[in-house]
C-alpha cells in the first residue's frame, strides 16, 4: 500500500490534494501530463531524498482533488498552479513538467514573482509543432477511445490488462493507487476532460505561447516512440529540440517512451539536482 502523506490546500477556490517530502530551501514542484496525478512522479521524488524539497499534487478533478464545473482549461490549470505556488511561497523554485504539464509550467512561471530558478520540461508537447494547427480529428479519434476505456473501466481486471504496462513500469503500490485513482470512471471522465483542454486550447497557446522562461532550462526528449505518438515522433523531438535552443537551454536524450518519469528518473532526478546545485544521489 502506497502510504504516502498529503494536506489539502485550497486555492482559487478549488481544494487540491498535495504531498510534500523533502527538505532544504529549493521547493521542486511537478505538473503532470493529461491523463496522470501526482503519482507519475513517484520514480522521481524517491530518487530526491532529502536534497530539495518536492511538492506533487493532483488537479483539480483528478485522483484525490476536488472536481470543478466546468472543467479547466490550460489557461486555468497555469492559473491555479500559479496561485498554489504563491501559496507555498518556496524562496528557490524549481518547476518540472511532463507532456502537456510543460505547457502549464510554462505558462504559469511568466508572472511568478520571483521567478523559478529553472524549469525541467520532460519530453514537453511543443506548440509550435505544424501539426497542433490541425488537430480536431485527432483529438476527436483520441477522445473515442477514451470514451471506451471509460466504461471498460468499471472493472478493474479489464483496467489490469489495458494498462498493463504502467503496472510493469511504476512501483506496485504506485500503480495500485494509480488503478485506484487514475484507470476509473472518474479518472478517465477527467483524462478526456483534459485532453479536451488542450484540443480547444492549442490554437490560442500557439497564437499566445508564454514568454521564455528567465532562469535555466532543461529539455528532456524521449527517444523512442510509443503508439499514441509514433506519426509525429521525429516532429515532436525536432521542435522540442529548437524550443530548447531558442532558450538557450539543454537538450537531453532520454532512452525512453512518452512516461520518461517512469523508464528515466534517474535522469530527471540528476537535472533537477544540477540545478539546484545538490550532489546527485548515487541510487
Amino acid at each position: 500500500m502506497r502510504n504516502v502523506p498529503g494536506e489539502r490546500m485550497t486555492v482559487r477556490g478549488i481544494e487540491l490534494y498535495v504531498e510534500r517530502a523533502g527538505a532544504g530551501e529549493t521547493c521542486v514542484l511537478f505538473e503532470s501530463g493529461a491523463g496522470a496525478g501526482r503519482t507519475l512522479w513517484d520514480p522521481v521524488v524517491s530518487r530526491l531524498g532529502d536534497a530539495v524539497r518536492t511538492v506533487t499534487y493532483d488537479r483539480a478533478g483528478r485522483g484525490r482533488s476536488a472536481r470543478v464545473q466546468p472543467p479547466q482549461s490550460i489557461e486555468e490549470m497555469a492559473a491555479t498552479l500559479a496561485a498554489l505556488i504563491e501559496a507555498l511561497a518556496p524562496r528557490r523554485l524549481i518547476l518540472v513538467g511532463h507532456s502537456m504539464g510543460g505547457l502549464i509550467v510554462r505558462r504559469a512561471a511568466e508572472h511568478l514573482v520571483p521567478q523559478p530558478i529553472g524549469v525541467v520540461l520532460v519530453d514537453p508537447t511543443p506548440e509550435a509543432a505544424p501539426f497542433y494547427a490541425d488537430w480536431a480529428a485527432t483529438a476527436a479519434k483520441t477522445d473515442r477511445i477514451l470514451a471506451v476505456q471509460q466504461s471498460l473501466a468499471r472493472w478493474r481486471p479489464v483496467m489490469r490488462v489495458l494498462t498493463g504496462s504502467y503496472g510493469r513500469m511504476f512501483p506496485a503500490d504506485t500503480y495500485e493507487t494509480m488503478l485506484r485513482e487514475d484507470f476509473t470512471p472518474a479518472g478517465i471522465a477527467c483524462t478526456r476532460s483534459e485532453f479536451d483542454a488542450f484540443a480547444t486550447g492549442i490554437g490560442a497557446f500557439r497564437d499566445n505561447p508564454p514568454q521564455p522562461p528567465r532562469g535555466e532550462v532543461v529539455v528532456i526528449s524521449a527517444l523512442r516512440a510509443n503508439r499514441l505518438h509514433a506519426r509525429h515522433h521525429d516532429t515532436i523531438r525536432e521542435y522540442q529540440r529548437r524550443f530548447a535552443d531558442r532558450v538557450n537551454g539543454r537538450f537531453e536524450d532520454a532512452d525512453s517512451e512518452h512516461i520518461v518519469p517512469a523508464e528515466c528518473p534517474d535522469q530527471v532526478a540528476a537535472a533537477v539536482l544540477r540545478m539546484a546545485g545538490a550532489p546527485e544521489r548515487a541510487v
